[in-house]
Parts: structure tokens; sequence; C-alpha cells
């Protein structure tokens, strides 16, 4: 094995592959050295992540940090993911303007054990490491910890935005939650992290853990920050609360569904965040969609099939653009649908009002909102466009009928 320092273009060329996508690396050559690091000693390198466990749930968002430690663990390396047991009793405000509510010991434990079979969708299971931070932050006894405290100063503290802000608008900062940057250093300290990753919130934090380390006399860890997904909405950061997400574990139809609703401002982010399609071709899409040279909604369908072959399988990509196509561009129905049986009690004398069908179909919360789908154009009936909320249906009509409300929402009805 080589033994000099010469960064050769095998190793450049590895850390541009590991640098795609990230918003910023600090040092700005640290992946550059700790790769040189491992061709010197052999070692594999220590990826850390530190999680806060309350309730997971994988989506594309969240895939993006998972996504780049699996290239890490591709290319030999130890990740590294640190439940925050401990530190999830303090509570870390995380730019909220408030703290955040603290976790019984209860309610961490529930969380952290869905934890590992959710990882491992994406991450390499024999090369994961999943470690609790009470393991090492509950040894320290008081004086430890003011030891440990002497070791970051309070001006250092408040340079982090969420405790400046408070700080200056006045807001009360609990003592406790100083601590938290503190012992979320630590555990870069504990286990020897050669890289943290994280997103843009936790900036702070993994530059305090470089500190920390330079204080304790360790290898400094090189900081890998990445951007923040948007959601389908194009506003938010992707969550599974705003409703704005794809989940890993959806349909290939309803992610494809959602991936082809995205503007096409968003499609490169898309791209080069959730797929593998090499940053060349991704630009030469990109620029043959805003020249009109192809139709940006082919390039979507490329971008929908990529992610759900990241996921399921080629084969799955292929059959769901299929039936989008079929769908959407050839007018047609989805093969597959929720059906509805029609009970007794659901019609009078034979016949039924629409919006007592939208509503025993679950199409509808209630009358009210019955009436204004089909007022607003949004309820069609075997392909034809409901006008009158006062129509009737012939039970004999309904069997086989198609109930359409909305762009994707269909129910097949049996009589």
């Amino acid at each position: 094995m080589e033994t000099n320092n010469t960064i050769t273009p095998e190793i450049q060329a590895l850390a541009n592959r590991l640098k795609r996508g990230t918003s910023g690396i600090a040092p700005a050559n640290g992946i550059e050295e700790k790769l040189l690091k491992f061709q010197r000693t052999g070692k594999p390198l220590n990826i850390k992540l530190g999680l806060d466990p309350t309730a997971p749930d994988i989506h594309l968002g969240f895939a993006v940090v998972l996504r780049k430690l699996r290239q890490f663990q591709d290319c030999g390396h130890q990740v590294i993911i640190i439940i925050g047991d401990y530190t999830a009793l303090i509570g870390d405000p995380s730019g909220r303007s408030a703290t955040r509510p603290m976790l019984t010991a209860e309610e961490i434990n529930q969380n952290a054990k869905t934890y590992v079979d959710q990882l491992s969708v994406i991450l390499d299971r024999d090369k994961t490491q999943v470690r609790f931070n009470g393991e090492w932050l509950g040894e320290l006894d008081f004086a430890a910890t003011v030891r440990l405290a002497s070791r970051m100063t309070v001006a250092q503290v408040l340079q982090r935005e969420d405790f400046a802000n408070r700080y200056a608008n006045h807001q009360p900062i609990g003592l406790h939650e100083l601590l938290y940057p503190l012992a979320q250093a630590y555990d870069s300290v504990a286990i020897e992290a050669d890289v943290e990753m994280g997103g843009q919130d936790q900036t702070f934090n993994i530059l305090a853990g470089r500190e920390l380390q330079k204080e304790m006399g360790k290898d400094q860890q090189v900081g890998l920050f990445m951007p923040i997904l948007v959601g389908l909405d194009g506003v938010k950061k992707m969550s599974k609360s705003i409703g704005n997400y794809v989940g890993i574990r959806e349909s290939p139809d309803s992610m494809f569904g959602k991936l082809m609703s995205i503007s096409d401002t968003m499609m490169r982010d898309y791209f080069i965040l959730c797929t593998d399609v090499p940053e060349e071709e991704v630009a030469a899409l990109i620029q043959q969609a805003e020249s009109g040279e192809v139709n940006p909604k082919d390039v979507k369908r490329r971008l929908a099939r990529e992610i759900i072959a990241i996921y399921h399988n080629a084969e799955a990509g292929e059959r769901a653009d299929r039936e989008w196509h079929r769908i959407h561009a050839a007018g047609e129905v989805p093969a597959d649908m929720p059906e509805y049986a029609l009970k007794d009690g659901d019609s009078t004398e034979g016949e039924i009002w629409v919006c007592r069908l939208l509503v025993v179909t679950g199409m509808a919360k209630g009358t009210g909102e019955a009436r204004r789908l089909v007022t607003q154009g949004g309820v069609s009936f075997n392909g034809e466009k409901v006008a009158d909320p006062q129509a009737q249906y012939a039970l004999e009509a309904l069997e086989n009928a198609v109930l359409k409300v909305g762009a994707k929402r269909y129910t097949r009805l049996r009589v």
C-alpha cells in the first residue's frame, strides 16, 4: 500500500463522487485528506450520523443523507449511527424558537427500535454500527461533565444561530440547552469520528465536534453537509407531517404519480440528490428540457423511473411509467383501483343521489364537501363530468361504473 501524501487522480475522482450533491464541506479539502489517511493506514474511516430518536419515517428527503452514507460504505468505510437517547433527554432546539419537548426513556427506546430495519433499506447492515450515546455520556459524573464543559466557552455556544436569536430577543435559554452541542461534540470524540454527516441545520454542532476533538488531542473530523430536499409543494422541506413527501416504501405507482407532480425547476436537485445519474447527463437532460428540445415531462418520467428503480427495481419503474402514461396521456382509467359494493340503504327507490354516492364510497367526508366537489367540476362518472349536484343515478347504471374525484382518485362501483 502506498504511504506517500500525494492526492492521486484516483483519490480525487473518488472524493468528487463523495462530494456530489453536498452543500458544504469543512475543511474544503477534508474528504481528500481523509481518503489519503485511509490509503496510508488501511483503516476504514468512521462516518458518523447523529439521530434524535423521534419516530423515524424514511422518505426521499431523509434518504439523501442515507444514500451518501451508503456511498462511503461502498468505498469500504464504517458508518456509525448515533441514536441520541441521552441528548434527547436534554432536548435540542435545532433552530426552533423554543425548546423541544423532552422524550421519556420509554419513548426513546420504542422509537429507536424501529431504526435498524428502516435504515437497512438503504445502508449495508454489515458496515453499520448503531450506538446509543448514553453509553458514554451516561458514564460521566458531575465532575467529569464540568471538566468537559471547560473545553467550550459560552461565547462559542452563543454563536449558534438559534441561541443567538433567542438571547437577542430576551427569550429564555435553559442552562441544560447549552450542554447539548457539547454533548453531541463529545459523541465525535467517543467514537473517533472521521467524517460527520448532517443537514445544514446541524452546522454548528458538527463544527463544535471538530473543535472538541482538537481540544482533546484527537484527529479532527470533517463536516460534510447535505442540502435539504424541498418537498412536492416546492416550498417547504420534505416532511410527512406536511404531506409533501415521497415515501421510499410507497408503491411504484404512488411514487411515480407524486414525482410527476414536482415543478420543472426542481428536477435537477431531485436528479442530483435522489439518483445516481451522472452529473454530466443530468446537465444535458435539463438543458434539453429548458431549450424545448425535449418535453420536460419526458425528463421527469426518466427521473421517476430512476428513483423507483432504486427502491423497487427497474421493471417496476417501467411498469409505473406505462400505467401513468396510459391513465394521463391516453385518458384511460387505472387497471387497479378500489372497489365499492353498494349496500342496502345506500339508495332510495332504486336510485342514488350523486352526493350520497360520493359519501358512501368515501370520496367525500360529507354531503357539503360532495356538493362543492361537483360544483367545482371535480367529479366524473364514467368519464363524463358531473355538472348537477342534484343528479340521481339508477342502480342498474352503476354496475362496473367508474367514479372519479380530482385527478387521481378512482372507485369502481359494484351493485
